[in-house]
C-alpha cells in the first residue's frame, strides 16, 4: 500500500513537470507568433513599469538636485576665481603702465646727463608742486646732503627747466623758465639762425594756452626763422651756456609794432615733469 502511493507521487510530479515545461513551450510559440504580449502579461508589465517610475522620480530628483547644487557651487568658485585673476590683471596693468612710464623717464634723464660731459649732475624726483605756483616753482628730493647749491641748473627730459632757487638740507625748490612772475630772475638765453648770427635777449613771459615761453623786446635785425635752437647765453653769471631750451615756434611783432616777439616751444612739457638732473658746471 505504501509502496503504491509511492509511485502515484512520482507519477503525480512527473505529470506537473510535463504540464509545466508544455506550458512554457505554449507561451514562448504564442508570443513569438503574436505582436504583442498577452493582457495578463500586458498588466503586469504596466504595474512594474508605474512603480519603477514612481520609486525613479524622487530618486532622478534628489540626484537632479545635488548635481545643480554641485554646478552651482562650481560656478561660484569659478567666478570667485575668475575676479580674482580679472583683479590681478588690472593690477599688473596699471604696474606696467607705471614702471614702462618711470623707464621711459629715467631713460631720457640718462641720455642727458650722458650729454653733460662737462658737468656734474645730481637725478632727483619732484616732491611736490602747488596747483597755485604750477607754472612757477617745484620742490625737488634733493638739497645740501646731496651737494646742491642755489642757481645750479636743473634740467629734465631733453633739456633745461630751470635753476634752484632755495636749498635746504633734504630737498630744493626750483625756479622754472615758465616763471613769469616779475620778482623771479630772468633767465637769459640765445637764439642762433643758419647763417650763424646771433640773438640775446631775456625769457619776459609764458604762454600758458600754447605752453610757450616768449623772448620779448627783441630789437635786432638778424633774422630768425622757425625751428632755430635756443640756448642758455651765459649771461649774468647766474645759468652756465650752452642749456638747451628749445626751437623756435613763430615770430612776431610786438603790440606797437617797434620789437620782435619770438615764441619758443620747450624741449620739455612742464605739465609733466616727475624727475630731474640738476648740474653743476665742473671747474
Amino acid at each position: 500500500m505504501q509502496k503504491f502511493f509511492s509511485n502515484r507521487r512520482l507519477v503525480i510530479i512527473v505529470v506537473s513537470l510535463v504540464v509545466c515545461f508544455g506550458l512554457m513551450a505554449g507561451s514562448v510559440a504564442v508570443r513569438n507568433k503574436r505582436a504583442t504580449p498577452p493582457i495578463i502579461q500586458q498588466f503586469g508589465n504596466d504595474v512594474v513599469g508605474f512603480a519603477g517610475a514612481v520609486i525613479a522620480y524622487p530618486v532622478n530628483a534628489v540626484q537632479g538636485g545635488f548635481d545643480s547644487i554641485s554646478e552651482l557651487m562650481n560656478a561660484y568658485q569659478e567666478n570667485q576665481l575668475l575676479k580674482k585673476q580679472v583683479s590681478d590683471l588690472a593690477q599688473v596693468k596699471v604696474r606696467d603702465q607705471t614702471l614702462a612710464k618711470e623707464n621711459q623717464q629715467l631713460k631720457k634723464e640718462l641720455k642727458l646727463n650722458n650729454s653733460l660731459t662737462d658737468y656734474t649732475t645730481v637725478t632727483a624726483s619732484v616732491l611736490t608742486r602747488t596747483p597755485s605756483s604750477w607754472q612757477n616753482q617745484l620742490v625737488i628730493n634733493k638739497g645740501q646732503a646731496a651737494g646742491i647749491s642755489k642757481n645750479m641748473p636743473v634740467m629734465s627730459g631733453a633739456g633745461l627747466i630751470g635753476r634752484v632757487s632755495e636749498v635746504n638740507k633734504t630737498n630744493s625748490k626750483v625756479e622754472l623758465l615758465s616763471d613769469s612772475n616779475e620778482a623771479s630772475n630772468r633767465f637769459a638765453i640765445q637764439i642762433s639762425n643758419k647763417q650763424g648770427k646771433t640773438v640775446n635777449g631775456i625769457i619776459t613771459g609764458y604762454q600758458k594756452a600754447t605752453g610757450q615761453l616768449i623772448m620779448g623786446q627783441v630789437t635786432s635785425k638778424v633774422k630768425i626763422t622757425k625751428g632755430s635752437k635756443v640756448i642758455t647765453s651765459g649771461m649774468g653769471g647766474v645759468t652756465p651756456k650752452g642749456l638747451y631750451v628749445g626751437k623756435v615756434a613763430r615770430v612776431t611783432k610786438d603790440d606797437y609794432g617797434l620789437a620782435k616777439k619770438i615764441y619758443i616751444k620747450p624741449a620739455t612739457n612742464f605739465n609733466n615733469i616727475n624727475i630731474v638732473t640738476v648740474a653743476e658746471l665742473d671747474s
